[in-house]
């Protein structure tokens, strides 16, 4: 079926980030990479050797996750500083600010079409938004303890969520229930996501293991326990075939999923690998670690032709359809342990084809906004004043702001820059208020709703009496 070439390589490094790389994804074009970290700022690298990186700064937490849109014309990066923001991965380009949760941002993660986005927080719970009108759609409310990552499925008709409840649950998209738990994590839930058919998720935790359970019989095919410590993330390949996951203990392992066994262990970062993620089209995969450091590796170890797969995996979308070669594995639950036979990559970092690429900064222009003195260490952060939207109830408020280089930004003196800070301020806390009331407000609009359809089930009751008490009537007097 698929011919083993040779072992996978490092192509290049990437250097730019000033603290842990957290996260991580490829552009569908496969022309950048998209990283976010600690450091508070998302980067965009070239895949060209000779292209330019993009500095994104803006976000005032660290950035916990990264993802291009199906289509790559915007990057989505969610943040510690409760928000989730949309980015135009170009010069010059557009950012939108989501106020998203009450807590933390642990997660966001796009629809197969692009057009909803769902986020996961500390505060409990998971929201799903409309992309085009970026307004806050409906939340996910069963977990009772923080929620670390949520995916929509391959074909949007699912959610996979999990937490530090050491639950992992499927929700219904179209009812907005959940449907299944899987409560046998054995801790705190790290991570989930599909592999490419969606009929199966992979989920991994502090307990060292990654679980891979098949949603169409609810069981548990795979059970990987091959690293030391906590695993971070992990990604499928495209094909299905093949995943590598990010450890704790310093190391990326490559696991072949039909043959259900570790391949390779690869070494490189020094420190913890936070991040690790194939491309669209599975020959490069890229891993970040507290290292700062991004590796870009190519893959090698396949060469099948994965188009046709793909092609499969997009036409199959009923929920039961017939098995496939793709999602046959191991018929029996077993344990997955570290081989001896396993192959050991500890490249040299330095040795990669090419240097450091120019970096060129943007981020948010016009007036000082906010100082952050633990990520940026005395850089202020400027932003462009607006017009804020008003929230959607169950949002906390949305506000757009241009993104321009650094060298354009224009200064103001320090007076009139403290007063449109307190003025911002005191904006904020009135969209706080203005949600609170929409809240109330459209619970009483709830409240009212259901007594108008249960006086509306009493007057069809009383009138459907009515008739079968005048059929008696009728009935009777004909007798």
């Amino acid at each position: 079926m698929a011919s083993v070439l040779e072992d996978p390589s490092l192509e290049r490094h990437f250097k730019g980030h000033k603290d842990a790389v957290t996260c991580a994804d490829f552009s569908p074009n496969h022309s950048q990479l998209a990283t976010g970290s600690a450091d508070t700022n998302l980067m965009i690298w070239s895949l060209n050797p000779k292209g330019k990186a993009l500095r994104f700064v803006g976000h005032r937490g660290d950035i916990t996750c990264v993802q291009f849109s199906p289509c790559g014309s915007l990057v989505v990066s969610a943040s510690k500083d409760k928000t989730v923001r949309l980015w135009t991965p170009r010069f010059n380009g557009e950012s939108t600010v989501f106020k998203a949760h009450m807590a933390p941002v642990r997660c966001v993660n796009f629809s197969h079409n692009g057009q909803r986005l769902v986020t996961a927080s500390d505060d409990k719970s998971v929201k799903v938004w409309t992309v085009h009108r970026q307004r806050f759609l409906y939340s996910l409310n069963q977990h009772t303890n923080w929620v670390r990552c949520a995916r929509f499925s391959p074909d949007g008709r699912l959610i996979a969520s999990c937490g530090d409840d050491k639950t992992v649950r499927l929700w219904d998209t179209g009812t907005r229930q959940c449907i299944n738990t899987f409560t046998d994590c054995g801790g705190s839930v790290t991570f989930v996501d599909f592999n490419a058919s969606g009929t199966c998720i992979a989920s991994t935790g502090s307990n060292n293991t990654l679980k891979i359970w098949d949603i169409r019989t609810n069981k548990l095919l795979q059970h990987y326990q091959v690293h030391s410590a906590g695993i971070n993330s992990f990604s499928f390949h495209p094909s299905g075939n093949y995943l590598i996951s990010a450890s704790t203990d310093s190391t990326v392992k490559i696991l072949d999923l039909l043959e259900g066994r570790l391949i390779y262990t690869l070494h490189g970062h020094k420190g913890p690998v936070l991040a690790a993620t194939f491309s669209r089209r599975g020959d490069l995969f890229a891993s970040g670690g507290s290292d700062s450091q991004v590796l870009l590796w190519r893959t090698n170890f396949d060469s099948f032709n994965y188009k046709e797969v793909l092609k499969k995996h997009r036409s199959r979308v009923e929920p039961e359809p017939a098995p496939h070669l793709n999602d046959i594995f191991p018929r029996s639950p077993h344990l997955h342990t570290t081989q001896a036979s396993s192959i050991q990559i500890s490249p040299t970092v330095a040795d990669t084809q090419t240097g450091d690429p120019h970096i060129v900064e943007m981020g948010p222009a016009l007036f000082p906004y906010m100082q952050d003195h633990e990520s940026h260490r005395g850089k202020v952060q400027r932003s462009r004043g607006g017009s804020e939207s008003r929230p959607a109830p169950g949002e906390e408020g949305q506000t757009t702001s241009r993104t321009y280089a650094l060298e354009e930004r224009s200064s103001l003196p320090n007076g009139f820059s403290a007063t449109l800070e307190h003025i911002v301020q005191q904006l904020d806390v009135l969209t706080q208020t203005v949600a609170v009331l929409e809240e109330r407000l459209s619970l009483t609009e709830d409240k009212l709703r259901e007594c108008l359809d249960n006086q509306a089930r009493l007057v069809v009751q009383a009138s459907r009496a009515e008739e079968r008490a005048a059929d008696s009537e009728s009935q009777a007097s004909s007798m």
